[in-house]
């Protein structure tokens, strides 16, 4: 069974650079947690020293409530994913699980036991004797999984390991590894930069940027009521215009913008006279009929683009501002064409402002 990872005022720094600063995170036993975030925000730093491959500068990192501070990797109940998986191609599926437990001594009948209960863990039947470089990308990805598996870590870190995979594979392993998770009860502590995957496989997510974490919370509070601006940019599509706010109302705000009033969600508690951004889904705008209604804008269809379950169509404003719309594909949906003049609007329940900040890049 998994181990809860406990995380304290973690910093790490490399001289003046802080890749991860003032960290607080406790990640439940037996959860499924993910660190997302774009390249270079300190994800993998964080899974380093979680994983013992270095000490952080500040603060103290606890599994199973133990203080990890000059413990090796070798000592820790953890194992590690590597996004190349580092698997010996000239062994079989069976050396490389057993590896593990070779170098531990573990007797070979023990072994031999607990390698066939890994391949049909991770549904491997029939290929234990094949080389592993005569394996499909995902037959790897679940040979690392198993090896790692074998040497009964609390905890299990996984560095972007479906990164290479092709779409349709990496949809497939992304329920293959929650379901491992599930029936082993291993933590996971899973590191991606991709939005989808970190929203459909966790428990909960961290959202980070810059060595600082942002947000932590399950997945549908991160999309619909993200903290900040950068977590409302970074996760998922959306609109983004800037206003004034002319008036508070309970939990909504009135703004003042370039395209017009604009009325949504103040989950921030921002005040009138205050600059902000309203951050809008695409798939909360909608065409309507309506010419007297809050958050009425007048547009033209500048582009449309078919994707099979929805289509995606870019407006712009009177005032040459453009937002995207998403149209589900399911025969609701009015025919529009590109050049044509329509009216949308978005239930103010739907947007939101947050205080101006640091957004993630288009």
């Amino acid at each position: 069974m998994g181990q809860d990872v406990n995380l304290v005022d973690v910093s790490m720094r490399f001289g003046d650079f802080y890749a991860a600063r003032d960290i607080n995170v406790h990640i439940e036993a037996g959860e499924f947690f993910s660190f997302l975030g774009p390249s270079g925000c300190g994800k993998t730093t964080l899974l380093r020293l979680v994983s013992g491959f270095m000490d952080p500068t500040e603060g103290q990192i606890k599994i199973g409530g133990k203080d990890m501070r000059g413990i090796g990797s070798n000592n820790r109940p953890t194992a590690m994913i590597f996004q190349n998986l580092a698997l010996f191609p000239l062994m079989t599926v069976t050396e490389n699980i057993g590896f593990g437990l070779e170098v531990r001594g573990v007797p070979k009948a023990e072994r031999i036991k607990k390698v066939e209960g890994l391949i049909e863990l991770v549904d491997l039947h029939g290929v234990g004797s094949r080389k592993v470089s005569e394996l499909s990308g995902g037959q790897m990805q679940r040979v690392a999984i198993a090896r790692a598996l074998a040497v009964n870590p609390a905890v299990l870190l996984l560095d972007e390991p479906l990164s290479a995979l092709d779409l349709k594979l990496r949809h497939h392993m992304r329920a293959e590894l929650r379901n491992i998770q599930r029936r082993t009860g291993v933590t996971f502590i899973y590191i991606t930069h991709d939005q989808t995957e970190a929203l459909t496989m966790s428990d909960r997510v961290g959202v980070m940027s810059i060595g600082k974490l942002e947000q932590v919370a399950v997945p549908d509070v991160i999309y619909n009521n993200p903290a900040t601006a950068f977590v409302a940019s970074f996760v998922g599509e959306t609109n983004r215009l800037q206003g004034t706010i002319s008036s508070v109302d309970s939990e909504y705000a009135n703004l003042k913008t370039t395209i017009g009033p604009l009325s949504c969600k103040n989950p921030q508690r921002l005040s009138q006279g205050e600059e902000a951004t309203i951050f809008i889904r695409p798939e909360t705008v909608f065409l309507t009929k309506e010419s007297s209604a809050p958050n009425l804008l007048t547009c033209s269809i500048k582009y449309l683009s078919f994707e099979g379950a929805y289509a995606v169509v870019t407006l712009k404003t009177e005032q040459e501002q453009l937002l995207t719309m998403r149209l589900n594909n399911d025969g609701t949906a009015p025919r529009i064409k590109a050049d044509e003049n329509v009216t949308v609007t978005f239930n103010r329940e739907n947007a939101f402002v947050l205080k101006n900040g640091d957004s993630a890049s288009a």
